[in-house]
């Protein structure tokens, strides 16, 4: 049985929820959002808050049981807390700003390199060598971070180019005489 399935997903206050089929729709101060749930998979407002369930025990189910549940908290999360990336840039010369809808970088190739930011994602460059993706949506906010660090990923000898805050770079030996 899934441990995180069995858990209800509470609903703070100023957040309203609506289930409707397999749509679970969430309104909260921060926005708007929806998710559609698998067929397997079956929802229900309960006095905790809201009740993910399997329609049948089985395989596929017990799959998606805690997934589906981690996607509506994600929900719940994104229309109050928000969620956030931080981004940081290194190497010389290496920098960002934000220009209106777009994300200039400047990242040692021989053209700057004009992001366009998508619709409900906000981009922040507190330092010139400092990113910060937030939004509502997880899983937009994730692939935007990882869209921008695709364009110069770090290297594992100098650790040149951009990571996430906090992540490790394996570094290698250089050259011996």
């Amino acid at each position: 049985m899934s441990r995180i399935g069995k858990k209800p997903v509470a609903i703070p206050g100023g957040v309203t929820a609506a289930i409707d089929g397999q749509e679970v729709k969430v309104k909260g101060p921060k926005g708007e959002l929806h998710h559609v749930l698998v067929d397997q998979i079956v929802a229900k407002t309960g006095e905790d808050g809201i009740e993910i369930a399997m329609r049948a025990d089985t395989n596929e189910a017990r799959a998606m049981w805690g997934m589906s549940r981690t996607l509506v908290a994600n929900l719940v999360t994104g229309v109050t807390e928000g969620f956030s990336k931080t981004l940081e840039i290194t190497g010389v010369g290496y920098r960002a700003a934000v220009q209106g809808q777009k994300l200039q970088l400047q990242l040692g190739h021989s053209h700057d390199i004009n992001y366009a930011i998508p619709q409900g994602i906000e981009v922040k460059c507190p330092k010139p060598t400092e990113i910060v993706v937030s939004g509502t949506d997880k899983q937009l906010v994730g692939q935007v971070a990882a869209e921008i660090r695709r364009f110069r990923p770090p290297e594992p000898y100098k650790g040149k180019g951009v990571r996430y805050a906090g992540e490790y770079i394996l570094r290698k030996e250089g050259k011996k005489k």
